[in-house]
């Protein structure tokens, strides 16, 4: 087992702790507005599809502080904690934040290119009538906790009216950077199952990617934007080390 014993560790770098709190912050200021006002921030800060008359272009860093439940932020910020300590430590915080930066925003573009690609096969069994109503009044009915009753209506109306909200996607390219980094570091999956960090990457991914294709209409995972995240950081990581290396040379 490879011991992570980096100098000057510290349980908290100050990198994670500033993102935990501003995910904090911004999870009590969507229960607190909400209770009070009505308000419905995960709407207006989670990310919407570019041709939804919702999208706003901050949504593509705000999206990533934003999360629907306990359990959806307590799990996204352990392993915030868990992965990106060891990661900011290890390469610095400048270099942990632009990292966690670069991934979230690149995970929510490649989520984006596949929900284009789930329009662009929905559209042809709708007339431009249906497609319309749906991109002007869909977002309403949602907002009753309803649909369309027409198949193809309602696929349409959670495609452009239903925002993407979390850190998975960021989190997921801190899984990928430390199975690369520290490949036979020990994980305990669920706390007791010990699985090298390398193989726990690997599996979680094809798990990610199994799901994402089988596309379950009951699934409101953003598996794609898991996916995207981890895809960039290896493109990340992948320059890095080349240039690491050149500098060598």
């Amino acid at each position: 087992m490879e011991q992570i014993r980096p100098t000057g560790f510290r349980i908290l770098p100050p990198v994670v702790k500033n993102i935990l709190i501003i995910n904090g912050l911004f999870y009590l200021a969507t229960l607190g507005i909400q209770a009070a006002y009505k308000i419905d921030l995960t709407n207006i800060l989670g990310m919407h599809y570019f041709g939804s008359h919702l999208f706003k272009p901050y949504q593509i860093i705000t999206y990533m502080f934003m999360h629907a439940n306990f359990g959806h932020i307590f799990f996204n910020m352990f392993a915030l904690w868990m992965f990106g300590s060891v990661l900011e430590n290890y390469w610095g915080p400048k270099r942990f934040f632009s990292y966690y930066m670069i991934t979230g925003i690149g995970a929510i573009m490649v989520q984006m290119v596949v929900t284009y690609i789930q329009i662009m096969n929905v559209m042809p069994f709708l007339s431009p009538e249906q497609i319309e109503m749906v991109k002007t009044e869909g977002y309403k009915i949602l907002a009753e906790n309803k649909n369309y009753i027409d198949v193809y209506e309602g696929k349409l109306n959670l495609l452009y009216n239903t925002g993407t909200l979390g850190a998975s996607g960021a989190v997921f390219g801190l899984l990928l950077a430390f199975g690369m980094t520290f490949p036979n570091s020990v994980i305990y999956l669920y706390f007791a199952i010990p699985i090298k960090a390398k193989w726990f990457v690997i599996l979680y991914a094809a798990l990610e990617l199994y799901s994402g294709l089988s596309n379950n209409p009951s699934d409101n995972v953003a598996h794609f934007a898991h996916l995207g995240g981890a895809l960039v950081g290896l493109i990340i990581i992948l320059f890095w080390n080349r240039k690491t290396k050149n500098k060598l040379l």
